[in-house]
């Protein structure tokens, strides 16, 4: 089953995701996300500075205004690409 990589303070989300039998890993740190097919953020942290570093490889997904059922829908679709 795919690794999903969800931000601590979305509990909703990563409840619904290892419902439906995803391997879930909370993200603390950028090591974290390391290895992951899909990282769930909720996007407050913004790169105020313009620098990004490319941590994972696979797709990330913001949830700001998503409900968890719809975040779910975006994590199926990115991962059955």
């Amino acid at each position: 089953m795919p690794k999903i990589g969800v931000e601590q303070s979305l509990s909703d989300v990563t409840a619904a995701l290892q419902q439906k039998g995803y391997d879930v890993v909370q993200l603390n740190n950028e090591s974290d996300a390391q290895g992951c097919d899909c990282c769930v953020i909720t996007g407050q942290d913004a790169n105020v500075m313009g620098i990004s570093n490319a941590v994972t490889a696979g797709s990330v997904i913001q949830a700001s205004g998503l409900s968890a059922d719809e975040i779910c829908q975006q994590v199926e679709s990115k991962i059955n690409r």
